[in-house]
């Protein structure tokens, strides 16, 4: 049987303790605020390719040390960090937009996120059917289970809310799973071991339907996290995918309650000019559904980037197949979808050269 597992005081948090503690909320004073203005206001040519920014173009200033404490907050901290006061209304969408990549360029090295192999998405109502089976949750208006990204961190910057609803929940992982072993520790073990995961319909030519991955796992005396119940659910009507035991979905539907008690589920709003950091390896998060603004300058729109950073913890050794690589500082993670290509793999090696990371064989 597992026994209690942490990475950090910090990590297995409760969601009255998170209230209180705002150690992972931080905030860019007038003068952070000036020095990203003014670089997103330099910025020239803001329709090219995202590929041809450097980091020598986006010199943070006087914001670099508060987004370096929020940084790792989310490794050795939390897990998750609440970044407020991005200069939002004093810049175009455009040049809004090309910050938050700017950002990304100092932190990690960017992910592909879905079919189209787009590297920053636009996270907004599109009418997908967060439910069918090439479903995603970023382009729909509905409310999501709780679920990690394809990548180490996960960084979501605000533009505009929605007119009602859009909550944001997150849960820490390694705290569900600790609630999990005091309650039913006869169910634990069964989290250890592979569920298989669809992939929406968006893998690569080289890439089966789905993937497996077992929901915990340990490496370097680090507990890890992975679950998105929506895939694993879809993967049940794909070719070849065992059906899952009784037992199975006994241990998936407390783990699900456990996300959603509020003895472990924190919220938050997310305001224009917020950028919210997330660890995939040790928190879960959700949205509530939400209700859009009739008028198409005002409709909910965040930027997210997946990460692969450099200062990435060692994954278990199951979690090389989603990611690609389980060692600590690889470019890895993201779905590479049906265009990545020698331009994405040439800009990837250049990035991680820049951060010191290494890029595992394709």
């Amino acid at each position: 049987m597992r026994g209690p597992m942490h990475v950090g005081e910090r990590v297995a948090w409760t969601a009255p303790w998170i209230r209180d503690d705002r150690g992972w909320t931080f905030h860019l004073d007038d003068r952070a605020r000036r020095d990203l203005l003014g670089v997103a206001r330099g910025l020239r040519d803001l329709d090219r390719p995202l590929f041809d920014w450097t980091r020598a173009e986006f010199d943070l200033g006087a914001a670099m040390p508060t987004l370096r404490a929020a940084f790792a907050e989310v490794r050795d901290g939390t897990g998750v960090a609440l970044v407020k006061g991005l200069p939002r209304e004093d810049l175009t969408a455009e040049q809004y937009r090309a910050l938050v990549w700017g950002i990304g360029l100092h932190f990690g090295v960017a992910r592909p996120q879905g079919k189209m192999s787009q590297y920053l998405s636009a996270v907004r109502d599109e009418g997908t059917d967060y439910r069918s089976a090439t479903g995603r949750g970023y382009s729909s208006n509905a409310g999501l289970d709780f679920h990690v990204d394809g990548c180490d961190v996960v960084a979501l910057a605000c533009w505009n809310i929605a007119r009602a609803g859009g909550q944001s929940m997150f849960t820490s992982s390694i705290s569900a799973h600790n609630a999990l072993l005091a309650e039913r520790p006869d169910l634990v073990d069964l989290l250890y071991e592979p569920f298989c995961y669809s992939r929406q319909g968006e893998q690569a030519p080289d890439e089966p339907p789905f993937l497996r991955c077992p929901i915990y796992g340990v490496a370097d005396g680090r507990l890890i996290g992975r679950w998105n119940r929506n895939r694993v659910k879809s993967a049940q009507a794909l070719e070849g995918v065992p059906p899952l035991t009784p037992q199975q979905w006994e241990a998936l539907d407390l783990l699900d309650a456990l996300l959603r008690d509020p003895r472990w589920m924190a919220e938050m709003w997310l305001a224009p000019g917020d950028l919210q950091l997330m660890s995939n390896h040790y928190c879960l998060h959700s949205r509530t559904p939400f209700e859009d603004h009739a008028e198409p300058e005002k409709k909910r729109l965040l930027w997210r980037l997946w990460l692969a950073t450099p200062d990435s913890p060692r994954l278990p050794p199951p979690w090389a197949e989603p990611f690609k690589s389980a060692e600590p500082g690889a470019v890895r993670g993201g779905i590479r979808g049906w265009h990545w290509d020698d331009t994405c793999r040439a800009w990837e090696r250049r990035q991680a050269a820049e951060l010191g990371m290494t890029v595992p064989a394709a």
